[in-house]
């Protein structure tokens, strides 16, 4: 049964399609449908220990680490979880993402959605791409912590393209490490049609921001709304006022009538 599911589900990496270097692209066949997507710019920054000149005391460097469009996968889709994983370099720098689906009850009724439940990176800091003489080298993992993040209405896929920063904990001691997302596009689940998104859910950076475009436009266009209507207003009455027969004040003025 394993080696039947295995042959039915592929895997395809097409970040060679997108325009951007910087943004990969992830596709979960099951069936011949898909069943997840990805599209995403990803880097994580890394803190290190290194010795200092006098080898003595540590101080600590950081790794900029970019996913790399290389990028092995493997993904497994289900009704309520989802999961992929990525990893490259030989395996040095593991990436993996989980997705869970969940009801909840609102005042509108029962609702759906589904959100990023867990991301764990794994690295090797004895890899010497982007670690330079870390100090007991060796592999390392940086998870988060009840994380509920991208959270997005069921049948929909989750849009941002601002940048979105992440935090998880290491096992070097505990250390930071920053998982910087940027122009993502994700749909673990209800997948409409084979490569479709469904309707996108912006994420809040990303309304703003497009509100913030739209608001100058909006009160430009209620402001000359506002000046047609005053000059409408000024023109009927200038009529209405210059149709009116003029009664003079100055008595002196009546002699003539009569």
């Amino acid at each position: 049964t394993a080696a039947r599911l295995a042959a039915e589900q592929e895997v395809e990496n097409l970040s060679g399609l997108s325009p951007n270097p910087e943004k990969d692209i992830f596709v979960v066949r099951e069936n011949r449908t898909t069943c997840l997507m990805a599209e995403f710019a990803a880097k994580f920054i890394v803190p290190y220990d290194v010795w200092a000149s006098n080898y003595v005391d540590l101080i600590t460097e950081q790794a900029d680490i970019p996913l790399s469009r290389g990028a092995e996968m493997k993904g497994k889709c289900g009704t309520n979880e989802s999961e992929l994983e990525l990893s490259w370099l030989d395996q040095a720098y593991t990436l993996k993402l989980s997705f869970l689906k969940e009801g909840h009850n609102t005042s509108r009724g029962p609702e759906a959605s589904w959100r990023l439940s867990r991301i764990q990176f794994t690295y090797d800091t004895s890899e010497r791409t982007y670690f330079k003489d870390a100090v007991s080298p060796g592999k390392h993992t940086a998870s988060s912590h009840r994380l509920s993040a991208l959270v997005t209405p069921a049948g929909r896929s989750y849009e941002c393209q601002a940048q979105q920063t992440i935090s998880l904990v290491s096992s070097d001691h505990q250390k930071s490490v920053q998982l910087l997302l940027s122009e993502v596009r994700i749909q673990p689940f209800d997948i409409p049609a084979d490569f479709v998104f469904s309707e996108e859910h912006k994420c809040p950076v990303d309304q703003r921001e497009q509100l913030e475009e739209t608001l100058p436009l909006i009160l430009g266009l209620i402001l000359g709304l506002v000046i047609v209507i005053t000059l409408g207003i000024y023109h009927i009455h200038h009529k209405l006022t210059a149709s009116q027969v003029q009664i003079p004040r100055d008595r002196s003025q009546y002699k003539h009538m009569g």
